[in-house]
């Protein structure tokens, strides 16, 4: 075991964790009408925490250990073998304890799934989302993960390239929230005129930034240790952000006349997502580019496509992590050639093939966490209910769900 590397993990597995609990939840919770920021903060922080007993349960050993090509086996069920407590003894994975990897990759699992909850937000009832929540991470984060990083795994063995989550996560996030917002339907007065504006911008632009700042170990630490990789995968985290901010608010002062801070802190959030499966693949130049293009066509992806597929994806997840996550998955197997400073394939002539193979993995991660969304819907309609009563949903869900409210009358 590496200490360093150890300290390195140890540090970027709380820095993801922080992106979740205040970070998503401030950039969510802002973003909302004040009647639901309570609603939505509490949705952040359950299905990340359920997320987190599940990985412990089952979900770590589904995903990281051999099986076959689709999913992982129970091997390691309870984190079997990964510890010896009398003997006080680890398992290593690389130069680290194996539970530290554990303990990283279950924030991944974790924000997945609360990024979902952007897609329905104001409208599904809480106990629905947790139920959903334990389905959609049982039978599409699990295997996507299983497929994309697990040796075996049938992308991975494919050639496939995701540093740190393009597919698994925000393609993966993304199309959940896409097709649960269709199913759910609109909230009432969308697309009627009635205000259904950010509540506070202040508190989305904090939650912004504190995302940056634990993209950092959601990025460079997932070359799972303090190495040149990690170092790469640092410096690309932090311009290719600069990148999408400046290519958004660039776009959209050209088309709307102004710029503005949710522009900023959407592009900014836009860059990240474009650089993740690319972090440590592709040079600082290729990160620019990524993040300046990722932040470019999410301002499409938030308006046009919107618009076009006429879904109340009331947070935007698709249009930023859905789109901005298959930009990045391609631009990696362009960038990664070391013709254009990337670190990888030897010759441009070989962009063709790993394009396709990118986009092998952007198809099969929409298609399987399509399916298992709409059946994990249907599923807890049948069992449960899913939407929230037409008076809940005018009182608020933070009132009429949590008996709670953010602001006095």
């Amino acid at each position: 075991m590496n200490s360093t590397d150890f300290a390195w993990v140890s540090m970027s597995t709380l820095l993801v964790l922080m992106m979740v609990a205040p970070g998503l939840a401030l950039f969510y919770g802002g973003l909302v009408r004040g009647k639901n920021v309570l609603s939505i903060s509490t949705q952040v922080l359950a299905t990340f925490g359920l997320a987190i007993v599940l990985w412990f349960t089952y979900g770590y050993s589904l995903a990281f250990t051999d099986g076959n090509a689709l999913i992982g086996g129970w091997s390691k069920l309870f984190l079997s073998g990964v510890f010896n407590l009398p003997e006080n003894t680890f398992e290593v994975a690389g130069s680290i304890p194996e539970i530290s990897f554990v303990a990283f990759q279950a924030t991944f699992a974790g924000i997945t799934c609360a990024l979902i909850v952007g897609g329905f937000a104001e409208r599904v009832r809480f106990g629905a989302v947790m139920l959903f929540t334990a389905i959609w991470m049982t039978f599409s984060y699990l295997p996507i993960a299983h497929m994309v990083w697990s040796p075996g795994g049938w992308l991975f063995e494919r050639g496939a390239l995701d540093f740190a989550g393009g597919t698994v996560v925000h393609i993966n996030a993304g199309m959940a929230a896409l097709v649960a917002a269709w199913y759910t339907g609109r909230r009432l007065g969308y697309g009627r005129g009635e205000a259904l504006r950010p509540h506070n911008l202040t508190m989305t632009m904090t939650g912004a930034a504190l995302l940056w700042v634990g993209w950092f170990g959601f990025n460079a630490g997932s070359a799972l240790g303090a190495n040149t990789l990690a170092a790469l995968a640092f410096f690309n985290t932090l311009i290719a952000a600069a990148g999408g901010i400046l290519a958004w608010l660039l776009v959209e002062r050209v088309a709307k006349g102004k710029a503005s801070l949710l522009g900023a802190a959407s592009g900014a959030v836009a860059g990240l997502v474009g650089i993740t499966p690319a972090a440590g693949f592709v040079g600082p130049f290729g990160a620019l580019l990524i993040g300046a293009l990722t932040g470019a066509v999410c301002v499409w992806g938030v308006n046009g496509l919107r618009h076009a597929l006429n879904v109340d994806d009331a947070l935007d997840v698709f249009g930023i992590h859905g789109v901005g996550g298959i930009v990045g998955a391609l631009l990696t197997g362009v960038f990664n050639a070391q013709l254009l400073g990337g670190p990888g394939l030897a010759s441009f002539s070989e962009v063709p093939y790993q394009l396709w193979i990118q986009a092998e993995g952007v198809l099969i991660t929409m298609i399987w966490s399509g399916v298992v969304t709409l059946a994990g819907c249907v599923i807890v309609n049948a069992a449960i209910g899913w939407r929230v009563t037409r008076d809940e949903e005018r009182t608020g869900l933070d009132i009429s769900s949590h008996g709670e409210s953010a602001y006095s009358s």
